[in-house]
């Protein structure tokens, strides 16, 4: 599919998404394989080079990961970071041993050899480090490339074997030169062409998504987020009328969320689209239930049996399309041990088999912000491409208690005004989530010389680079005001507005 693809081998680093990241974003495609993929495998993937991720273990540890040693014989370039520095050394004739002193964070790096994967970088840098072990002695035909105080050999090279090491991770943003090393791999030594870009992606997909489907019909279920959008939009563009859309309102989705979502897809897209209103179907299963967990499941399944239903009445459908994206795909088969590969609302593994469907999933070789690349040039509107993260139990989990119709309308008017002042002060972009919570609770006020005994919203808005760890926003008090007033003025029910200033860790974005 891509004529020149760069191979991430995961050892298990919190960093191994990041390099293929970097990798493409430098628009060379490549892609990530279990530490013990099969040399067979490899080989048929044809990579222009190897990447040997970091990972927590030491190559002395009782079942360290080691690969298979034919990667060595492939005759391509190939380059270790930090385990995979330790692993190349120690697999090829070198000596590993534990530093006396472990090296984490910022160090200073001290460039010896700037000919090839240092050119361009300056003679004192600084890197990122995190090992506790280190090189004693490298194998036959390596040279030291470059050093630091505590590591003599911070990063080595065997030029004639075009096998490179690097003791710190070039991938993180607190290696400032890091791209640019990782771009003297790519070009210099890999050979490789900047070609891969998303148009390109688009037209590979549109053909395969062609070729795969025939004169078979294809259901794609869409629940008003990125990736099933932009999903049910590229299978549109491959196979037109073909595609029938499912969306199922169930009942705990944002304000005018459903209308919004049709009408963007129908009127700019023409697409067959049909709405499920099930929202009394859903809160009648929800009534009585508080525990969170209990609510995901219960939405979870009857989201798959309305799904399913609705399903059923198609003719000649041969297809199912999802929005997994490559992070799941990838937790699936790395060596950190399996995990499930869809999430369990949009788990339809019964409708796969009942009707006999084949999955297509055109995102799966996409990071979340290639996704919102693909959007725009697929020329989806910038209110559904870059919307907030939104939960598959939707309100459900942000009406903490009880589940009812009268708590949800209070939720959706107070959580349109957070987003309408957020939009409004500029900040949309700039904050990861943000939304309102309706407490369990209830607080006294004073209304009109009158005391009030009324509900109590939590504001919650983070930052975030990936959802993994995020900190609250720090919004202005102006607009925290403006929120605040709006809401206990506007919304009938509430007399006070808190604001949430907990990160992730310890505590979760979402309450529940």
């Amino acid at each position: 599919m891509h004529e020149e693809k760069i191979l991430v081998l995961d050892f298990g680093s919190q960093y191994t998404q990041l390099i293929a990241r970097r990798v493409r974003e430098s628009s060379v495609y490549s892609e990530i394989f279990p530490f013990n993929a099969p040399i067979e495998k490899i080989r048929d993937f044809n990579p222009k080079g190897i990447i040997l991720s970091g990972g927590p273990s030491s190559v002395y540890d009782p079942g360290a990961p080691i690969p298979d040693l034919k990667i060595f014989n492939l005759g391509v370039p190939i380059l270790g970071i930090c385990y995979g520095m330790q692993l190349m050394a120690h697999c090829l004739g070198g000596e590993v041993a534990r530093a006396q002193k472990c090296e984490y964070g910022r160090a200073e790096l001290f460039v010896d050899d700037d000919s090839d994967l240092l050119w361009g970088v300056s003679k004192k840098t600084v890197v990122w480090m995190s090992h506790g072990d280190r090189i004693e002695k490298f194998p036959q035909g390596f040279h030291p490339i470059a050093h630091t105080d505590n590591s003599p050999i911070a990063a080595v090279a065997s030029k004639e074997k075009r096998f490179y090491a690097l003791q710190f991770h070039p991938e993180v943003a607190h290696t400032p030169m890091g791209t640019s090393i990782l771009k003297n791999f790519l070009f210099k030594i890999c050979d490789c062409k900047p070609t891969w870009t998303m148009r390109s992606f688009i037209d590979t997909a549109k053909n395969e998504i062609k070729e795969k489907v025939k004169d078979k019909g294809v259901v794609c279920g869409i629940s008003g987020g990125v990736d099933s959008a932009v999903t049910a939009v590229l299978v549109h563009e491959a196979i037109g009328k073909a595609l029938t859309c499912i969306f199922v309102d169930n009942g705990v989705l944002r304000e005018g969320e459903a209308k919004k979502v049709e009408d963007t897809l129908r009127k700019n897209f023409h697409m067959n689209i049909i709405c499920v209103n099930a929202s009394e179907r859903f809160l009648k299963r929800l009534k009585g239930v508080k525990d969170p967990e209990r609510k995901r499941k219960i939405i979870g399944n009857e989201f798959i049996r309305v799904f399913e239903e609705e399903a059923m009445k198609l003719k000649n459908v041969g297809f199912l399309a999802q929005g997994t994206l490559y992070p799941d795909v990838i937790e699936s088969v790395s060596f950190k041990g399996p995990s499930a590969t869809i999430k369990s609302h949009h788990n339809v593994g019964g409708l796969l088999k009942k009707m006999k469907l084949k999955l297509i999933e055109p995102l799966r070789e996409l990071f979340k912000d290639e996704v919102r690349v693909l959007g725009r040039d697929l020329g989806m509107p910038d209110e559904i491409i870059n919307r907030h993260p939104f939960p598959g139990p939707g309100l459900a989990i942000r009406c903490l208690g009880e589940v009812t119709e009268k708590r949800l309308q209070i939720l959706r008017e107070a959580d349109a005004i957070v987003l309408e002042e957020i939009k409004k002060a500029g900040l949309y972009r700039t904050i990861w989530q943000a939304f309102a919570v309706i407490l369990p609770v209830k607080s006294v006020g004073v209304m009109g010389d009158e005391r009030t005994y009324d509900n109590v919203i939590a504001v919650r808005a983070v930052t975030s680079v990936d959802g993994m760890t995020a900190d609250w926003a720090q919004i202005p008090y102006e607009v925290l005001g403006k929120i605040s007033n709006r809401i206990i003025n506007e919304v009938r029910g509430v007399n006070r507005v808190v604001y949430d200033i907990s990160s992730k860790p310890p505590s979760t974005i979402e309450w529940e």
